[in-house]
């Protein structure tokens, strides 16, 4: 097994939130102890409703946040406390795809010197090899010659977003963290940057991070899937496990809302009520108060991820759904 481009050991976020005039403010927990491993050419997919935490792991991952508490290693180093003589290499291993097209490339900026931008800042290339470097990925994600001297207004959303996936590519990186890279597309635009995306994967080798509350546009991309609810990993495990037999209620509820041609339709399970405030989780299982088959334990004790069936599930009854999809 070769070793993880970027690994996170029990990743936490907790952010401060004021109250009152004269009360101590609240502790919000945006990410609960996530722990997760891609290795080169490998997507893992994050998956939840909005709210769960997907965004601000992003944020962590991509150092733009530091996490409370945990580990984050980005090519073997240490990303939380990096020393200061490899803080610039970690900014270029790992680059951000970001989810609107339309508000991420500055406006007034030709597409040349957007890409060019990050060349300027962190290398030393001279203004004709980082113009050469700049067309050179611009042919890989498939834009012309011509685009070069265009401003971002003068292109669709597809474009757009091969812009911002050739901007993340210019440095070089080993990850990409991708966060709703298509949700602003449409659907017919989606399947062409998906598509891309795993292109360039294959050649350069590259570790993504797809962050998604889409499944089944993470059944054509990830090769792994975490799905998380309020903060929390809750199943975790190879795509075809997951997509075959969910084995956490949430799962299979959102599997269950998930459009499919090629399969036999899952059985419907209705969420109930809203998501908690991550200001007050239930006290037991965070999934306790909307699923179709609490019992007391779940609302009393708080389940521990332990692998079953190859996968890692926070669920005190996987084995019996097992038996069940068995």
């Amino acid at each position: 097994m070769s070793t993880p481009v970027i690994e996170a050991r029990e990743l936490t976020q907790i952010y401060p939130v004021k109250r009152g005039l004269f009360q101590p403010p609240a502790q919000l927990q945006a990410v609960n102890k996530v722990s997760f491993a891609v290795e080169a050419g490998r997507t893992l997919a994050i998956v939840g409703e909005s709210g769960c935490g997907k965004s601000t792991l992003a944020r962590m991952a991509t150092l733009i946040e530091t996490p409370t508490s945990g580990a984050l290693t980005l090519d073997g180093l240490d990303a939380v406390h990096p020393p200061a003589s490899e803080r610039k290499r970690l900014r270029r291993t790992v680059q951000f795809v970001f989810q609107n097209p339309y508000g991420s490339l500055n406006p007034r900026k030709k597409i040349g010197t957007i890409l060019e931008e990050p060349l300027k800042i962190n290398t030393t290339l001279s203004k004709a090899e980082r113009t050469e470097k700049a067309r050179a990925i611009m042919a890989k994600v498939g834009l012309r010659p011509e685009h070069y001297n265009r401003y971002p207004h003068m292109f669709s959303g597809g474009q757009r977003q091969r812009i911002a996936i050739a901007r993340s590519l210019i440095l070089s990186p080993k990850v990409v963290v991708a966060d709703e890279p298509v949700s602003a597309l449409d659907i017919s635009i989606q399947a062409q940057v998906l598509n891309l995306l795993a292109d360039l994967q294959e050649e350069l080798k590259l570790a993504y991070l797809f962050i998604s509350h889409d499944l089944s546009v993470v059944r054509h991309i990830a090769h792994d899937v975490m799905v998380m609810y309020l903060g929390n990993a809750i199943e975790h495990g190879p795509k075809e496990r997951i997509y075959a037999r969910p084995l956490h209620p949430y799962t299979q509820a959102l599997l269950a809302s998930t459009p499919r041609v090629d399969a036999a339709k899952r059985e419907r399970i209705v969420l109930r009520g809203e998501l908690p405030s991550p200001l007050n989780p239930p006290k037991g299982c965070v999934f306790s108060t909307r699923c179709p088959f609490v019992k007391d334990r779940c609302r009393a004790e708080r389940p521990e991820k332990r692998e079953v069936d190859g996968r890692l599930v926070a669920c005190h009854y996987a084995e019996d759904f097992l038996a069940k999809a068995a």
